[in-house]
């Protein structure tokens, strides 16, 4: 699933020894598939999501100015791969092997995530082993990341609300999602779920371009910094306490 997550990229003031102060100019990106519930939410400055909350104090942290694009999630991974954008917010084990390649360094990690397999309730038994997937044709979202997409045939749509109305349509017999989208978006629509098979599980850490690593020691300072404090912990358990995460999908 992933949007790659699509989240962010920076402008940064750097004090440089020697130097005077030097403006770098870090760009990223913050439009997810349509919303990328409940670690991003749109349009919702009073709750917009566990990394819409948590990535803005990681960068007053690190002493990070910010500067916003608006890309579609496969315009964005280009873009981070030319330069356009500098850095984003994914999972190691969403890549092949966990590398994310050599244009690239990683944060520590900031929170933990699973995707799973997503089918309609009376399916569920029928995926329950991951390697099921091979050769299959399974629900994705566009411009998403998959450590395993060349095992099975991809069949995008545009988001994980469009998903789980897929497989109520009967479009498809089963998609992959992370797990809390998945159970929010069927909350919001009413159309039962289950969440069978664990596709991946990992963490979410922050990929920037490796011309900029220098500034990777401030924003690891800052994510230690956040955890130890319990403030990670405390905005996570905001969205994931509540009854729209209760959903009972077995």
């Amino acid at each position: 699933m992933k949007p790659l997550i699509n989240i962010m990229l920076f402008v940064i003031m750097l004090a440089l020894p020697g130097a005077s102060w030097a403006e770098v100019v870090l760009k990223y990106n913050m439009n997810a598939s349509s919303s990328w519930v409940p670690y991003y939410i749109p349009n919702n400055p009073d709750e917009p999501g566990i990394l819409g909350e948590i990535m803005p104090q990681i960068i007053a942290l690190a002493n990070i100015k910010t500067e916003k694009h608006n890309f579609p999630p496969k315009r964005t991974n280009q873009a981070l791969e030319t330069g356009l954008l500098d850095f984003d917010i994914v999972s190691p084990s969403w890549f092949p092997h966990g590398d994310m390649g050599e244009l690239f360094v990683q944060s520590k990690a900031i929170i933990d995530i699973q995707e799973n397999i997503i089918v309609l309730p009376q399916n569920a038994q029928n995926w329950t082993d991951i390697n099921q997937i091979k050769g299959q044709k399974i629900g994705t979202v566009r411009g998403y990341l998959y450590h395993d997409d060349d095992v099975f045939t991809r069949v995008d749509f545009l988001s994980e609300r469009e998903l789980v109305k897929a497989l109520h349509k009967q479009r498809i017999e089963v998609a992959i999602s992370g797990d809390l989208p998945a159970l929010y978006w069927a909350k919001q629509l009413n159309l039962d779920i289950s969440l069978a098979a664990i596709h991946s599980k990992g963490v979410l850490v922050m990929r920037l371009r490796k011309e900029h690593q220098h500034l990777m020691p401030k924003i690891d300072a800052a994510i230690d910094t956040l955890t130890a404090d319990g403030t990670v912990q405390r905005i996570i358990d905001k969205y994931t306490n509540q009854e729209v995460f209760k959903l009972n999908a077995q």
